[in-house]
């Protein structure tokens, strides 16, 4: 089934008298969502007694938790120490997930930095299979480990780069972001087939019951010459993606991802209208 849902708890949350995620299931069920993701942006800060403690209320209510790895991962960095620390920074925010648990981790892979990008994608490439080993050694292989697509040209993202990430091993699911690909690409997702050649690209190279469920960020982004700028509502008028032909590619294609909204304060609201607007399109 698909699934729609906020990252993070936005600002109706707190307007509502929310104070803590333990509380984020009851709020979605006032937006009737269906998933959440908790962001580890910053680094993993709870402790394991409230991570069981959100695990027990997100079962209990019926709802679905995904978690976003630290933000400063790198697979690129030419230091095997920082590597060392990115593997770090993904296998703990999966053993939290256990606690919550959730099955899916997302994370941004690297920067291009100094180096070519071919040399830093091969390099992000071997780092993978170097944490493909550790999930294996670790007892995490039941989780999911999302690669992103990023907003930024100078970071290792690109819609053809997750795809060849995610054929290292079926523990990698894809994790679209559209609003980084368009921002990417300068406002090139508008039509349904824009999001169609895409997502049928995907499934030509990974097979579609890897793609099926895969992992989607949506958001308006501003972007410049350089890519992402930043995050933006629904309101937004300028920038988009919009979200209408994703919804119809994705039904044309029969495709059932869990869809986080990360639209700046708005997220359970623009959540909510994207459940609508795919409730609304009748294939």
């Amino acid at each position: 089934m698909i699934k729609f849902g906020p990252s993070g708890n936005c600002e109706s949350f707190y307007a509502m008298g929310y104070k803590h995620t333990v509380q984020a299931p009851e709020f979605l069920d006032k937006f009737n969502l269906d998933c959440f993701e908790y962001s580890f942006g910053r680094g993993v800060t709870i402790s394991e007694g409230k991570a069981v403690e959100i695990g027990e209320a997100f079962a209990s209510g019926g709802k679905e938790i995904s978690v976003h790895a630290p933000y400063f991962i790198n697979f690129a960095n030419p230091a095997d120490e920082s590597a060392q620390k990115s593997y770090n920074y993904v296998l703990t925010s999966a053993r939290f997930l256990k606690l919550f648990g959730g099955k899916r981790v997302v994370f941004h892979p690297a920067a291009q930095g100094k180096a070519t990008r071919e040399q830093a994608v091969a390099l992000t490439c071997d780092r993978l299979k170097i944490l493909r080993d550790y999930v294996y050694l670790n007892g995490l292989e039941d989780l999911y480990f999302c690669p992103e697509t990023m907003g930024k040209l100078a970071q290792i993202g690109t819609l053809e780069e997750i795809v060849e990430f995610c054929k290292i091993d079926k523990i990698y699911l894809p994790a679209i972001d559209f609003g980084h690909i368009n921002a990417r690409e300068q406002g090139s997702l508008k039509t349904v087939e824009d999001y169609k050649q895409r997502l049928e690209y995907m499934i030509a190279e990974l097979g579609y019951e890897r793609v099926k469920n895969f992992h989607v960020h949506f958001s308006k982004i501003m972007y410049g010459g350089k890519g992402e700028i930043k995050h933006l509502t629904f309101d937004d008028t300028v920038y988009g993606p919009e979200f209408e032909p994703l919804a119809v590619a994705l039904k044309e294609l029969k495709l059932e991802p869990y869809i986080v909204s990360e639209s700046d304060g708005t997220q359970a609201e623009d959540a909510a209208r994207m459940k609508e607007i795919y409730n609304s399109i009748d294939i």
